[in-house]
């Protein structure tokens, strides 16, 4: 016999999403691009067509997210 057991987040109305806080309000967006936003920044590119961003290691990690958010929409995942 199976049983499903029903949690808090099976109930919640996934619909909506919190809005994220802006990257310009990030305690540590002044910081230097991570790893992972870097090669997210270069899949993103390559599946919209278009170049890699250059000179990725002057990029802060709110700029990162930014160039993300764009990229997204361009590649049609956002």
């Amino acid at each position: 016999m199976y049983v499903r057991v029903m949690t808090d987040r099976d109930s919640q109305d996934t619909t909506e999403t919190p809005a994220a806080k802006d990257p310009a309000d990030w305690t540590t967006g002044d910081e230097p691009i991570t790893g992972p936003q870097r090669s997210y920044l270069e899949t993103l590119a390559q599946q919209a067509g278009q170049e890699a961003p250059e000179n990725l290691d002057g990029l802060t990690k709110a700029e990162a997210s930014r160039r993300i958010d764009e990229l997204q929409q361009a590649a049609g995942r956002g």
